[in-house]
């Protein structure tokens, strides 16, 4: 079968992908800044053979097509490529050398990944029947996001299906995971500024006491979620700052902050939360004589894995990846901009799990000891040939190996 000519393919590939990644994550770059990082990969997919690499697209994303000699569908897959702001305290051999950034979320693994499959493939375009888009994308982690650019740039304007995975760790090695419907939450974000009249502790009839306010808002803005949400419909409002005055004790503060976050899947739900930290906070700074500012910034939209699209990797991974465990797993509150492919195309976004407790990867995603399983990617590599056997290989044998060189 084809397929497990591409599995060995892999294979072989596998020490090439696990040097790619560890390049990257020594020379990591922060979103909408990675100069170098674009460069990088669109030399290694012309030195693949690809001669259709279109660069800057949507202001920052590679994009590599593969056109098979038959006509049929179009499918494309996606890989982050930007790092994070934090000071990287893992001790690994090929760590950071970039001072206060780091590969923290295991893009770097993703685009390494992605390469594999790309250089992979290439050497079966004739086979092909259809054609592939590899999307690599920057600035996943910084709103706007890459993704929603990528998408207005008309990217899948002529894609029938559209998939991208996530490293996980510190879940251990050996699951992939997926999730059917809402997967990943909308997430936004607020800063509200509350403006009193500061003055002597000893006088507080003579002020405005930012502090009691602002107190006031907090305590409010949760019955946002206990009172006026659906309780059949899951969100978070969560306040992270509050800060006021300089720490003296015998001043009444002028000025407080408050900053938070909003986790939410329903748009109806998200449009009500966002109104009601607005009108609650400006009723009860009128109350106090205060004023107040307040800025609510919307994230990524709610990532929804189409159903169709979510039941066929889990057929393809369960008959496939016989040494893997399969399984469907609850939805979950972060964010990912995957959402926007996702709300132009059906596909489906799914997960796998990298950490390994034995070798110490057990810390999250944004940890400065963060830190994956490379035998994970050599997993997800297989997972996305196994959607490019379904679409545009089903039926197709070839009789002999096409083993390119690893570098």
């Amino acid at each position: 079968m084809l397929i497990n000519q591409l599995e060995e393919e892999l294979n072989k590939c596998y020490p090439a992908t696990v040097k790619w990644r560890r390049h990257l994550h020594q020379h990591p770059e922060p979103s909408f800044k990675e100069w170098q990082t674009r460069e990088y990969i669109a030399d290694k997919l012309r030195a693949f053979g690809y001669t259709e690499v279109e660069e800057n697209v949507g202001g920052g994303g590679i994009v590599a097509y593969l056109r098979g000699s038959k006509l049929g569908p179009t499918i494309a897959f996606r890989a982050d490529f930007d790092a994070l702001r934090i000071e990287e305290q893992t001790g690994l051999p090929f760590t950071s050398k970039n001072p206060g950034i780091m590969h923290a979320c295991g893009h770097d693994g993703h685009t390494a990944t992605l390469l594999s499959v790309a250089k992979v493939m290439k050497a079966y375009e004739d086979e092909l029947v259809g054609s592939i888009k590899f999307i690599f994308q920057h600035a996943e982690e910084v709103l706007p996001g890459g993704g929603k650019s990528i998408v207005e740039a008309g990217v899948l304007e002529d894609v029938d299906a559209v998939y991208g995975l996530h490293l996980r760790s510190p879940l251990e090695y050996g699951t992939v995971s997926y999730c059917s419907g809402y997967a990943m939450a909308a997430a936004d974000f607020f800063d509200i500024t509350i403006q009193g009249k500061g003055g002597h502790a000893a006088y507080p009839n003579a002020t405005v006491d930012s502090i009691v306010v602002a107190s006031y808002v907090v305590n409010q803005l949760q019955s946002i979620i206990s009172r006026n949400k659906d309780p059949k419909k899951a969100g978070v409002l969560t306040v992270s700052t509050l800060k006021a005055g300089d720490g003296a004790h015998n001043v009444i503060a002028d000025k407080a902050s408050i900053k938070g976050t909003v986790r939410t899947f329903d748009p109806e739900l998200r449009d009500l939360i966002e109104g009601k930290i607005k009108t609650m906070t400006e009723s009860i700074c009128f109350a106090h004589d205060a004023t107040c500012k307040v800025n609510y910034t919307r994230g990524y939209p709610a990532l929804f894995n189409h159903e169709k699209e979510t039941a066929l990797i889990q057929t393809l991974f369960e008959t496939n990846r016989k040494d893997m465990k399969v399984e469907s797993i609850p939805l979950r509150m972060g964010g990912e901009d995957f959402a926007y492919y996702l709300q132009e195309k059906p596909g489906s976004f799914f997960f796998v799990h990298s950490g390994n407790k034995e070798k110490g990867i057990s810390y999250p995603h944004h940890h400065p000891k963060f830190d994956f399983d490379e035998r994970a990617m050599l997993v997800g590599a297989k997972c996305f040939v196994d959607i490019i056997d379904h679409y545009l290989l089903s039926g197709v044998q070839v009789a002999k190996t096409k083993t390119a060189a690893l570098d």
